[in-house]
């Protein structure tokens, strides 16, 4: 088993594996939105990937968080991570959740599902204001208009939930079509 000490609070594949086999993991997902000068969301941005299985599909930001690593943090980290670091999210000192979002590896359980694991995944939408360019595992970034994106064409293109959470961030906004 290989240890991985260089970065706090990352297990190794093995002991990720393990945990994610017998307890719930804690995820953050941020829709990112741009908003116009009256706070009004304008454009809701969402990432193009590619899963393991070979499918391609859209995505809002999600990961884990880090053990001892704040909420407001682990936000920040995987923004920059997926948006680039000049996105230039807005994310208050005390961010509330729009949701919490439960994965289970079994379909069907709820609205979302996660083959890996059980998962929990505080939900928020956070406005963007800077210059995003995908990085990481996103193959894209595409900012579609509320409607757009709660439309039948671009929800199609969401798995596991992500439209659910997509028209959840919507309608918390005041702009679910």
């Amino acid at each position: 088993m290989t240890s991985i000490d260089t970065v706090p609070g990352w297990f190794s594949d093995d002991e990720l594996a393990w945990v994610r086999s017998r307890m719930p993991v804690l995820y953050v997902n941020a829709v990112p939105v741009r908003v116009d000068n009256t706070g009004s969301v304008t454009r809701v941005g969402l990432l193009l990937q590619a899963s393991p299985e070979q499918t391609i599909s859209r995505a809002v930001v999600s990961g884990r968080v880090l053990y001892h690593e704040r909420i407001r943090d682990a936000l920040l980290r995987h923004l920059e991570k997926d948006l680039g670091p000049m996105a230039l999210p807005s994310i208050p000192a005390t961010p509330q959740p729009f949701t919490v979002a439960e994965y289970f590896p079994t379909p069907g359980v709820t609205a979302y599902h996660d083959p890996r694991q059980h998962a929990v995944a505080l939900a928020y939408v956070v406005p963007v204001t800077g210059d995003c360019r995908p990085r990481q595992d996103a193959l894209d970034l595409v900012w579609f208009t509320p409607e757009e994106a709660a439309g039948p064409e671009v929800q199609s293109e969401m798995a596991d939930g992500q439209g659910v959470l997509v028209r959840q961030a919507l309608a918390h906004a005041g702009c679910l079509p």
